[in-house]
């Protein structure tokens, strides 16, 4: 019997077989994370004939059957994410949206893209609870809940929960810039867009009890990627947000990637990971009081000041997003797309080694790509990191990435270690 919680992959023949070397879902201890899905008929492999609803209606079919064939059902999933190529298309995805989600909805983001593969009008990927946990031959917390929340000092919507917890982490919906109030784009700019954004997920954790330190990863969606300096100057009036924080200067894990649109026309979104150190009932007690969150930079890989290049909690670490940057010159690696790849996956396999792990404890990759075409040279150099094609995996089309890179990758790892109460 086996003390650790494992890598799990599955593959369902229900759902359509992996376009890439990536796997359906991949469990670690009590989440799944299921690769994006196209809307690409299981039988016959093809996207499905129709338009955006009839696409969207086939995702959300494929998620079903993934979910399904692990022994979960919809109700499980606690994070939805769109990914759709004209936002204008939302409301007719939202259509087929209720159809799954009739009564409980998860926390949810939607993001409209430059491209997508196989040139797709949708994608749609999920985050699914799993009670049951990876530790090999081991009972565990089978049993665990969801935690939703929702709360009038933050924007409401039919469509999403603000927050669900599960065991030990926090999910949240992706914030505009909306003033709970009026239910409106927040007056001004794009740094009065991100100062709202900020605002309203720090009034979601207050009204759960969470500080605002306790963010392990945050993903920023903007309209033009040449507002970034400007979110920044914003951001960092928001973190470190206490005493504790400022004396380690810690920051969360971070991506950034330039939309091609947002919803409500918006500037800017914000999304956040939180941990959730009490866990969810009825975990015992000694497992679940006093998680520490554990940041760790190495030389080895491109460090940044605005974020932490690896944020640990519980059984789970978030990497920010890598660049194709050297870490010992600061400049871009030399080459296309291909050099660029094997770059960014170089300084993931650093960050991770950093902190005693290795590319086998990945369960999920999120890449972003300049030209939706380089697809076919990036999963040659993605061969080489990950030959089993183990971890899930999304791909999306961006119109522009920091430092004009071609290719921007950030992964999410397993810590089967755990991370240790303060003593």
């Amino acid at each position: 019997m086996s003390g650790y919680n494992a890598v799990l992959a599955r593959n369902t023949e229900n759902a359509p077989k992996s376009i890439g070397p990536y796997s359906q879902t991949v469990a670690f201890s009590h989440y799944n994370n299921l690769s994006a899905q196209l809307p690409m008929d299981p039988k016959s492999g093809e996207l499905v004939s129709g338009g955006v609803k009839e696409q969207a209606e086939q995702c959300f079919k494929n998620i079903k059957a993934i979910v399904e064939s692990i022994g979960h059902v919809m109700s499980d999933i606690v994070r939805i994410t769109v990914f759709v190529k004209n936002i204008k298309e939302v409301d007719a995805v939202d259509e087929v949206y209720k159809t799954f989600f009739p009564t409980y909805v998860p926390t949810r983001t939607t993001v409209a893209v430059a491209a997508l593969p196989m040139d797709a009008l949708v994608q749609v990927e999920a985050l699914v609870s799993n009670g049951e946990g990876t530790i090999p031959n081991a009972p565990q917390s089978g049993d665990l809940i969801k935690l939703t929340n929702n709360t009038a000092n933050a924007p409401i919507s039919a469509l999403s929960t603000q927050t669900v917890s599960f065991s030990h982490y926090n999910n949240l919906s992706a914030q505009l810039p909306i003033d709970p109030k009026t239910g409106r784009l927040v007056v001004g700019g794009v740094k009065e867009q991100a100062g709202q954004c900020l605002k309203n997920i720090k009034a979601i954790l207050e009204s759960i009890d969470v500080p605002f330190d306790d963010i392990v990863k945050i993903n920023i969606f903007l309209k033009d990627l040449s507002d970034i300096d400007a979110v920044n100057e914003v951001y960092t009036t928001f973190f470190p947000d206490s005493a504790i924080a400022r004396a380690v200067a810690y920051v969360p894990a971070r991506t950034t990637v330039e939309a091609a649109a947002l919803p409500m026309d918006a500037l800017v979104q914000i999304e956040a990971v939180v941990s959730h150190g009490d866990g969810t009932p009825p975990q015992a007690i000694e497992d679940r009081h006093g998680l520490i969150i554990e940041a760790n930079n190495t030389e080895h890989a491109p460090k940044s000041a605005l974020s932490t290049q690896t944020v640990a909690f519980s059984h789970y670490n978030h990497l920010s997003a890598q660049l194709p940057l050297d870490p010992k010159s600061g400049k871009m690696a030399a080459g296309g797309v291909k050099e660029q790849a094997e770059q960014c996956l170089k300084n993931i396999k650093e960050i991770l080694e950093s902190i005693g792990h290795g590319m086998e404890d990945v369960v999920k990759v999120n890449m972003f790509l300049k030209n939706i075409s380089d697809i076919d040279s990036v999963n040659e150099v993605y061969k080489t990191f990950f030959p089993d094609g183990v971890p899930a995996r999304r791909i999306v089309g961006v119109s522009a990435l920091p430092e004009d890179a071609l290719i921007q990758i950030d992964v999410v790892a397993g810590n089967a270690e755990g991370t240790p109460p303060i003593v």
